[in-house]
């Protein structure tokens, strides 16, 4: 099995960079993709001094064109070398380093499967709810702007509190964090819709993935993720985070999204 992995990087910490890099030259992983959308190369040194610097692969993007975009230039990368899997994760992930050859043993026997997310904690041990139903414009716009007294049912629906933790699923919106795919579903799928700056990329490649493969979300392993919501501290972020969605439900449609309502319904008559 042949793996690569791609990190996109902003003004990254130098000491959460290195980790994760440490992390992933400990897992097998045959290239390692770091694009860094960063306005200046100074994380480039992190990469040069690095132990494993030989499997990195350095590509400096001062002019930033967005997370997905990033990503894709490692991807690619991989659609190119022929490889059996990718993994697009953030720099603000940590795991134990046989996860990875459990994720890649367990899609080498599961042909279906498309795209795995492992179960994802926060550092002090808390599920992160990341694997969720298809978005509806009150789920993203609702949960971030009114009462929790009004969202608060809705919102444990669309995280789907209610499965059973240790079940696997079949779940159409996999958070970007940590998404490990097969390349010969990725070339059938296509790559990351690049109209998308930040934010929606994620549940639009996952959807585009479901329609053809199973996207699993595989709590076997577990992985920690010191996740920090920027778009929830930082209003230039919250207008990004607005900005690209609406052009999610541009694409997709707002109120009338057929696919939206089967995916979800026939995920929600599992779980039930």
């Amino acid at each position: 099995m042949r793996i690569t992995a791609s990190v996109v990087t902003y003004k990254t910490d130098r000491n959460e960079l290195i980790a994760i890099l440490d992390t992933l030259a400990a897992s097998g992983i045959e290239r390692i993709y770091v694009i860094d959308n960063s306005p200046t190369d100074a994380l480039s040194n992190v990469i040069d001094s690095h132990p494993q610097a030989l499997l990195i692969e350095y590509t400096p993007r001062h002019d930033n064109p967005g997370y997905g975009a990033a990503h894709n230039i490692a991807l690619r990368k991989a659609i190119d070398s022929s490889v059996d899997y990718h993994l697009v994760v953030n720099s603000d992930i940590m795991f134990d380093r046989d996860v990875i050859g459990k994720i890649a043993r367990f899609m080498e026997t599961h042909p279906d499967v498309g795209q795995l997310q492992p179960r994802i904690i926060n550092p002090d041990g808390t599920e992160q709810y990341t694997a969720r139903l298809l978005p509806t414009p009150f789920d993203v716009f609702g949960r971030r702007f009114l009462p929790s007294a009004f969202t608060g049912n809705l919102n444990r629906r669309y995280l789907l509190k209610a499965r059973i933790p240790g079940k696997p699923l079949n779940i159409p919106y996999h958070q970007g964090s940590f998404m490990f795919l097969r390349i010969s579903a990725l070339k059938k799928v296509g790559l990351f819709d690049e109209r998308y700056f930040m934010y929606p990329e994620d549940i639009d490649l996952t959807r585009r993935m479901h329609e053809l493969y199973v996207t699993l979300y595989w709590p076997e392993v577990t992985v920690v993720h010191d996740h920090r919501a920027s778009s929830y501290h930082n209003i230039k972020m919250t207008w990004v985070h607005i900005r690209n969605m609406i052009r999610y439900f541009n694409k997709w449609g707002w109120w009338h999204d057929p696919q939206r309502k089967w995916f979800n319904d026939r995920l929600l008559a599992d779980i039930i």
